[in-house]
């Protein structure tokens, strides 16, 4: 290894641990696949959009991440998958919700904890059901009640925002890294 690439690679590293990210995933590494599939049965208001469901190895899978709000596209859907590698989640740990979807069907069929991200003041206004603006309630964990079920929402900024404004990728890792703790602690 020469010189030059050892700087680099130690650059790079210092850049990653100043944004907070401990793991680093090969970007030449096949793409994180986001496509459209059948939502789970009984729920008929879900979304047509992006999701990947559990395989057959669900038991593998110690928590599953619901990301709710626009269907991502573009630089958007690169950005939402560079997400999904960075976390390391497996195609069976998340899905992608429409912001509008019911996603009860979701939390009663699932036998694993959950974790939800509302992408956008307007997905986290309907599920907290408060009129805060997004700024203040990014950073806190409220809840979406299912019945006596309990599921942790983090609310975070949309993906087309942080795009436009690049500054805010720290505060949309910020978020991610509460939710993943949110969900370790269960």
């Amino acid at each position: 290894m020469n010189a030059t690439h050892s700087n680099n690679a130690n650059m790079r590293s210092s850049f990653l641990k100043e944004m907070g990210i401990t793991e680093w995933v090969d970007r030449s590494s096949p793409e994180v696949p986001l496509h459209a599939s059948a939502e789970p049965q009984g729920n008929p208001q879900a979304s047509a959009g992006p999701t990947a469901h559990a395989p057959e190895h669900t038991a593998e899978v110690n928590g599953r991440w619901i990301f709710i709000g626009s269907k991502p596209q573009g630089d958007a859907l690169t950005l939402f998958q560079n997400m999904i590698r960075v976390l390391g989640l497996p195609n069976g740990a998340w899905v992608w919700q429409d912001q509008k979807a019911n996603i009860d069907a979701l939390i009663e069929s699932s036998t694993v904890p959950l974790v939800a991200i509302a992408f956008g003041a307007a997905s986290a206004q309907r599920l907290t059901g408060e009129h805060a603006p997004l700024n203040e309630l990014r950073g806190a964990i409220h809840s979406l009640m299912h019945g006596e079920a309990e599921v942790p929402l983090i609310a975070t900024l949309e993906l087309a925002q942080v795009l436009a404004r690049p500054q805010e990728k720290a505060l949309l890792w910020e978020d991610l890294l509460l939710a993943r703790s949110v969900l370790q602690s269960l």
